[in-house]
């Protein structure tokens, strides 16, 4: 007990002053999920903790659960009318977009590191798609707000290329090891996409059904939460799992999983939303830190010029070329268009994917896990660190809103019954709708505040203050809200 307790301090101080240093550094603009990827790399084997950590498998087997749970969170977290407004150019940038991203950085890795097209697309693939946790993460943290085609776009694109990044690598591993036909490619496409939807779409409808049958009788609060949020979780894994026991991709069964359960749970899901995003953050910064943990650095500096090339290819090239003809059709403006080619952000799924190669001991293919740690790097420094900034650069970040001409906002307090619908509410008071609104002003408030909530707990919304007055049997029975200064007498 005493080797583990002394591994359990270590780790959990580890991912504490991680956090801490996190929150700190997105107040200066870095991405959250760098600082944890620093945190591993400083306590491996080239950093001051000195911990030697090679083992690939381990990390492979972290790396996929935890990106099947921040696809899940990410599917329930997207209602269906944003799926149907960002699923056609999303698809498109998911499908074609990676293909193109993947052979423009192919044709460069053939040049800089000497290999042959096989091991060139091969690192084009690893690298190829954005991923779910980093697009996530810096367009709620930066807090610009876009358009919500644009915002559609970038989130359904980052949770459904995965799959098709997946694909690509197996194929090419497949290519490389037993010289796969293209009747063997089409067929692992077949099986990858079909069952993986299957999956996902079958599992998706019989656990919201599940949901709906356990909760036909409840009046769903934040006490809800953790239970709510475990079935969904282990539904999830159970998709996911099952959908590559087949021989499927479980990252589409998942994403498509938590979508189903969404559009037909949608009061469930709401309140296991606070739960789920904490499942997220907890597998977000698992990963980054095992990850960070994995490589070592003086590896990087061996490989500088041509990791350079790459990146360079990847950012100012590859994807934005890909974005520029996958959205020509679809009349995106030339700001969204250059803006969705720099948000291309890269963070763990290339860094998982290129542990693939290493499993399937491919020649030299520790080269290309160093290669992709190295353009996560660059792309969470260079893109992630400049979003909002691009953002208004271009014009896409769109202004605070405003209330109608002539209807200025209700200033002044007054004290309102908990149970009033809080569209209505926001309506009335000139107030953006949160995007965890609910049903009532009580359900917006207990899911704000989480657990342990009482009278004088408060929350600040765009300038006003809706403070818990009473209680009734456990449930905010009435709030009082002080708006904008009062009115001038």
């Amino acid at each position: 007990m005493h080797s583990f307790n002394l591994l359990l301090l270590a780790g959990g101080l580890l991912v504490f002053v991680s956090l801490l240093a996190g929150v700190a550094s997105a107040r200066v603009g870095l991405p959250f999920l760098l600082v944890f990827l620093v945190a591993g790399m400083l306590v491996g084997v080239d950093g001051p903790g000195g911990v030697r950590f090679d083992n690939s498998l381990l990390s492979a087997w972290v790396g996929n659960a935890a990106l099947a749970v921040i696809l899940l969170e990410g599917g329930v977290s997207t209602p269906m009318k944003t799926f149907r407004t960002g699923l056609r150019p999303a698809l498109m940038l998911a499908t074609l977009g990676v293909v193109l991203t993947a052979a423009g950085v192919g044709a460069v890795a053939m040049l800089v590191m000497g290999v042959d097209w096989r091991f060139g697309l091969l690192l084009g693939a690893i690298v190829g798609s954005t991923d779910a946790a980093a697009v996530f993460s810096l367009l709620r943290q930066s807090g610009v707000r876009l358009s919500e085609r644009v915002s559609a776009t970038l989130e359904m694109e980052s949770g459904l290329n995965d799959p098709m990044a997946v694909f690509l690598v197996l194929a090419l591993i497949e290519v490389i090891k037993v010289n796969a036909g293209p009747a063997d490619v089409l067929l692992l496409l077949v099986r990858q996409a079909g069952f993986g939807a299957a999956c996902g779409l079958l599992g998706g409808m019989g656990v919201a059904w599940l949901l709906r049958r356990v909760t036909r009788n409840l009046e769903l609060t934040a006490a809800h939460s953790g239970l709510l949020s475990m079935i969904i979780v282990s539904g999830g894994l159970v998709v996911f799992a099952g959908a590559g026991l087949l021989e499927g991709s479980g990252f589409l069964a998942v994403y498509l999983f938590g979508l189903q359960v969404r559009d037909r749970a949608e009061a469930a899901a709401h309140a296991a939303s606070s739960a789920l995003d904490g499942f997220a953050w907890a597998a977000q910064a698992s990963m980054f830190l095992l990850l960070g943990l994995l490589v070592s650095p003086h590896h990087l500096l061996n490989m500088l010029w041509p990791t350079l090339a790459v990146a360079a290819t990847l950012m100012f090239v590859a994807r934005p070329l890909a974005v520029w003809l996958c959205l020509w059709p679809l009349r995106f403006s030339l700001g969204e268009r250059i803006f969705i080619g720099w948000v291309g952000l890269r963070g763990a799924v290339p860094i998982v994917l290129a542990l693939f190669p290493l499993m399937a001991q491919l020649p030299d293919s520790y080269r290309f896990f160093n290669v992709a740690f190295a353009v996560v790097l660059a792309s969470l420094l260079m893109q992630g660190t400049t979003l909002p900034w691009v953002a208004r650069r271009l014009g896409v970040a769109l202004p605070p809103e405003q209330p109608a001409p002539g209807q200025g906002p209700v200033r002044g307090r007054l004290t309102l019954d908990a149970s009033l619908p809080v569209a209505d509410v926001f309506d009335f008071l000139k107030l953006p709708l949160p995007p965890n609104a609910g049903t009532s002003l009580c359900d917006w408030l207990t899911d704000t505040l989480a657990r342990g909530h009482g009278a004088g707990d408060s929350v600040e919304w765009h300038g006003a203050h809706f403070e818990v007055s009473g209680m009734h049997e456990g449930r905010i029975a009435s709030v009082k809200v002080a708006l904008a200064s009062p009115p001038a007498r």
